[in-house]
């Protein structure tokens, strides 16, 4: 090779490089371009938690809908239109989904300050984070510099975790998404905060298999507790219950306990004591509620960065319920 076309090879190995660099994501990303935007989405996290402790688990749960399909890319915002089904409206985020607005908030008050700057999935990730420290949980550093994704298909949903799934099935999922199982165990303690609609684990409660009415791994007086607040049958949408009960608006280790107990809301929350690992987790969790909130902060973080948009892919759109014209 001439030194010509070597000197040539290296430049564009430099070129490439810094391409790269900039497209990785970064904590304080829009400090020189929007210094406010951090805080701009706290201020709107913190007057809707005052207004309804829940949305902070709507947030939260928000942020992992939108990573798990297609990416941390904004697509759980967008709204369906007569040609197409958004994931929004999908059966498993409609109508469970929520918090929407506050996004809707804190976008309006960022495009009149920065215009144009700030993505909506970077105000999911901020939302996020804010969430958990409102809850009491860690706080911690929100890489960003997320585009905006401009599809958003209810079919695709199909690749978020059923909450009927076994052990192994929520392993496989969560490796498809580049996670370990004790990073898995981890992050399903988000279900320490929020409520869920009785549809999603009535199964446990009445019709569980040929043989058997209810889950026998259902603590039986739990699954009383909960006949009453979920009669057979009903088809209440507003018929929710919390995930925890002892501390449902608290990010910490009750989630565990409630396994323990079995009183596991979800199959697959109860599921994880089917597995020597998964269990010696949960377990370890409870003892180390410091060490469960630090793996849990860092596994937050991991998540944010799953299938991003960077640099001068999608787009920064300027309403986050419709892609820019």
């Amino acid at each position: 090779m001439s030194g010509r076309m070597l000197m040539s090879a290296l430049i564009l190995l430099v070129l490439c490089e810094c391409m790269m660099l900039e497209a990785r994501l970064q904590v304080g990303f829009y400090e020189n371009s929007c210094s406010m935007a951090e805080f701009i989405v706290k201020q709107e996290v913190t007057k809707a938690f005052f207004k309804d402790k829940g949305v902070a688990a709507g947030l939260a749960r928000m942020h992992f809908h939108d990573c798990f399909v297609r990416g941390c890319d904004g697509s759980v915002l967008i709204e369906s239109t007569p040609s197409n089904k958004a994931e929004k409206d999908s059966p498993v985020n409609n109508p469970s989904l929520r918090g929407f607005e506050v996004i809707d908030s804190a976008k309006a008050r960022l495009e009149s300050v920065c215009q144009g700057v700030v993505s909506c999935a970077d105000i999911i990730a901020f939302a996020a984070r804010d969430s958990v420290e409102i809850t009491r949980g860690f706080g911690y550093d929100v890489p960003a510099g997320r585009r905006d994704g401009r599809i958003s298909l209810a079919s695709e949903t199909r690749s978020l975790p059923s909450p009927a799934f076994n052990v192994d099935q929520l392993t496989q999922n969560f490796k498809n998404k580049g996670f370990t199982q004790e990073e898995m165990v981890t992050l399903s303690g988000a279900h320490t905060i929020g409520r869920s609609h009785c549809v999603s684990f009535s199964t446990r409660l009445y019709n569980f298999s040929s043989t058997r009415s209810q889950d026998p791994s259902l603590d039986p007086a739990y699954a009383a507790q909960l006949k009453r607040q979920c009669p057979q049958g009903s088809t209440d949408a507003s018929s929710v219950v919390p995930m925890n009960p002892a501390s449902p608006a608290v990010t910490d280790v009750g989630y565990y306990r409630d396994i323990l107990a079995n009183r596991g809301l979800f199959a697959s929350d109860q599921t994880l004591l089917t597995n020597p690992k998964t269990a010696t987790e949960v377990a370890r969790n409870v003892r180390s509620p410091f060490l469960w909130s630090k793996k849990f902060a860092n596994a937050m973080v991991k998540m944010g960065q799953i299938g991003v948009l960077t640099g001068n892919a999608g787009e920064i759109r300027a309403n986050c319920r419709f892609i820019n014209s």
